[in-house]
């Protein structure tokens, strides 16, 4: 693949997660995925990728707005920037319990890709603004 062509891969699987549909999530990810979440434990295949598609869609709404995708030459690598429009719907273990509070929070993803799919999710945020934000 080509800049232009995971520009396009990023940009369909961020589609997919504002339009709250892990299935087109998991159609744009290799079968060996793995998925780094900000302060906690990667998770890798597809089976836990999509479990952790079907707690976010249980404990959060979220859009991802003010997107902006970068790919390197080769498109074997790319980042994406955004900001977290989201609401806390049903607290997840050890975080605050969630009474539908809304939160802003800037965000970040790193990728790797592969004969057309993407191999690798990091996502980066500050916990501690999330936690602040809901929490007050």
């Amino acid at each position: 693949m080509n800049r232009q062509e995971t520009e396009k891969l990023i940009a369909r699987y961020y589609a997919a997660f504002n339009a709250a549909d892990p299935a087109g999530m998991l159609a744009v990810v290799s079968d060996d995925i793995e998925h780094r979440v900000n302060e906690g434990a990667t998770r890798l295949g597809r089976a836990k990728f999509e479990e952790f598609c079907a707690h976010m869609g249980v404990s959060y709404r979220e859009e991802l707005r003010d997107m902006v995708i970068f790919a390197s030459e080769d498109g074997s690598r790319a980042a994406a920037e955004f900001t977290v429009h989201g609401e806390y719907l049903q607290t997840d273990p050890g975080l605050p319990e969630a009474k539908g509070q809304r939160y802003i929070l800037p965000a970040g993803a790193f990728f790797d890709v592969k004969d057309g799919r993407i191999t690798r999710v990091t996502t980066f945020y500050n916990l501690a603004d999330w936690t602040a934000q809901v929490s007050a």
